[in-house]
């Protein structure tokens, strides 16, 4: 088995190190992105709901700046704490951070821990080929 592309965002945030984990696994022309949350560089949660997610899909830029954009996003999955109170914020900062149709598909699920956040999003992007047929890399 080939060893894992481990993909990380040019400024890490602690939380990598903390838990022991990649930000993406870059497979073939796939990238797996880990749920990104509202942390902070040295880890901690935005206060604020509305700024921790709009950290959330920062962090998620930074990830995708690997080799993609959100136009290259397929899957997302967004995790919620309290999804009756937070969805419509939630709605109106993905409408902001994803653009226009089409869309990725898009599942939401309600949770009751997160680990000290109360939003988390993870999503699967097609990497964009370049003209050699191979998948760029803009690490």
């Amino acid at each position: 088995m080939p060893a894992r592309d481990a993909i990380y965002p040019a400024k890490r945030h602690a939380l990598y190190d903390i838990h022991r984990y990649s930000a993406a696994i870059r497979s073939g022309d796939l990238l797996f992105v880990s749920g990104q949350v509202g942390s902070r560089d040295d880890g901690s949660p935005e206060p604020a709901f509305e700024d921790q997610v709009r950290r959330a899909f920062a962090n998620l830029r930074a990830v995708l700046a690997a080799g993609c954009s959100f136009d290259d996003v397929v899957d997302v999955t967004t995790f919620h704490t309290n999804p009756d109170q937070q969805i419509e914020t939630v709605l109106a900062v993905r409408a902001d951070e994803i653009g226009g149709p089409p869309y990725p598909n898009w599942t939401a699920v309600g949770v009751n821990w997160l680990a000290g956040f109360d939003f988390e999003i993870k999503v699967i992007a097609r990497i964009p080929s370049t003209t050699s047929g191979q998948p760029a890399d803009k690490r």
